[in-house]
């Protein structure tokens, strides 16, 4: 398989599966309403889907994201209703926000300094700060949700006919692919994920580009955090389980590798986008969510598979 054609392949399958339904169900699928609906829908995955392709390019993986999300929203929460009380006004809010925001990016930066300065795999510390931070978000309210109904701005505000949550996802993924593409973080990003070794060697401060990374990570988990705490009106300590397996697939099925050294901005918007009208369109045709969860993983290990078809027969070339 050519590199154009794996790199066409995840946009072809979307617009495939958007003609494919939009066929099947055009009254109520293919409406403004229902996508902007789906926009809406992808935007915290979206949104923390920008930070784990910069982490799997760097050869990483961040299993803590529904815990920092969870954690986030729950500091968020707590935060506003101890500023402004049980009916929490303005710059209680904003108060409370920023405090989210910090606590997904410190969660990231501990993350980042536990592979760095301890050496250990990525996939083993976030595995263990993802119970962490779920533990902490129970913790903090003893299990209960901390409500905060005026906080809708998030979820209700729109600006020419488009939400403000698709707006701050516009927003985060041009500056995401203006960072890889044209700044000296992106360029190490890629360096580190394609020889680790050899970009220490090269002089590139290698643990504090992870750091950095991760720490970022943290702080758009902790954005859409708020999003999430908007749209529900309250935090809860529930939110984002099992979040970080369609984020991860979001990234894998836009072409990033596992391996490293490879993923885009742009194909990690048309991994988000695929999920997100499969889920959609599975809605619209009845169809059980267990068997979307089948046909996600399906396509993870599609995905996967032909990234590593694709490596082999790279090295093959390279040997011969």
């Amino acid at each position: 398989m050519s590199k154009t054609v794996r790199q066409l392949l995840p946009f072809g399958s979307l617009v495939l599966i958007i003609c494919v339904l939009s066929a099947i169900k055009p009254d109520t699928f293919l409406t403004s309403g229902n996508f902007i609906n789906v926009l809406r829908r992808s935007s915290i995955n979206g949104i923390i889907a920008v930070g784990m392709t910069a982490v799997i390019i760097s050869a990483g993986i961040d299993l803590s994201v529904g815990s920092i999300v969870a954690l986030s929203g729950i500091v968020a929460g707590y935060t506003m209703v101890a500023v402004g009380g049980e009916n929490p006004q303005g710059s209680a809010l904003i108060i409370g926000s920023v405090a989210g925001i910090l606590t997904g990016l410190l969660a990231g930066m501990l993350n980042g300094t536990l592979i760095t300065k301890l050496n250990l795999p990525p996939f083993i510390v976030t595995l263990g700060s993802m119970s962490m931070f779920r533990g902490a978000a129970y913790y903090i309210n003893d299990g209960q949700p901390i409500n905060v109904p005026n906080y809708t701005y998030l979820n209700e505000a729109v600006y020419f006919g488009v939400p403000v949550s698709i707006i701050i996802f516009a927003l985060i993924l041009v500056i995401a692919a203006f960072v890889l593409r044209y700044t000296r973080l992106g360029r190490y990003t890629y360096a580190i994920g394609s020889n680790r070794q050899a970009a220490f060697h090269s002089g590139i401060n290698v643990d504090f580009n992870l750091i950095s990374i991760y720490t970022i990570t943290g702080m758009v988990a902790g954005i859409a955090a708020l999003i999430t705490t908007s749209r529900a009106v309250s935090a809860q300590p529930t939110a984002g389980i099992a979040l970080e397996l369609d984020i991860i697939a979001a990234v894998v099925i836009g072409g990033a590798s596992l391996s490293g050294g490879r993923g885009s901005i742009t194909g990690t918007i048309v991994g988000t986008l695929m999920i997100s009208f499969l889920r959609n369109g599975c809605l619209h045709l009845g169809i059980s969510p267990f068997i979307q969860l089948i046909v996600i993983g399906a396509i993870i290990i599609a995905a996967v598979s032909v990234d590593q078809i694709a490596r082999s027969k790279a090295a093959s070339t390279q040997a011969g």
